[in-house]
């Protein structure tokens, strides 16, 4: 494997741990929001995943990118940008997953954060901290 390689794997590994951290605010809030405020799903699933979005930003910034990028309000858009296509993919894979299917919105969720990592990895490699 060589070196570019290594670094690759290396940041997606960072970028999944960072994620998990951002699972747990995302879930946190999303629970806060749905179920002890009884507002309505997609409600708590945005601003749950918008809020971890956040926190991922300034994380995989600092650790994952190593990015020093003086221009953050231009680059903390494009995360943005990137993390609202990944919301809209996140809520249509819950919306089909619950809505359609039945399945538990918990378990949609975790399964639409594994999808929407993936999207939300590459594009943030190859557009926010390229």
């Amino acid at each position: 494997m060589d070196s570019i390689s290594i670094e690759f794997l290396k940041k997606f590994i960072k970028f999944g741990l960072v994620g998990s951290f951002g699972v747990v605010i995302d879930f946190g809030f999303t629970y806060l929001i749905k179920d002890v405020l009884k507002k309505h799903k997609y409600l708590a699933n945005s601003v749950g995943f918008m809020l971890a979005a956040s926190s991922n930003y300034i994380l995989n910034r600092i650790w994952t990118f190593h990015d020093n990028n003086p221009d953050i309000a231009l680059q903390y858009s494009k995360f943005l940008i990137i993390s609202a296509i990944g919301l809209g993919i996140n809520n249509f894979i819950i919306w089909v997953l619950n809505d359609k299917y039945k399945m538990n919105f918990y378990l949609a969720k975790l399964f639409a954060i594994g999808v929407v990592m993936l999207w939300n990895f590459f594009a943030n490699y190859l557009y926010t901290f390229a």
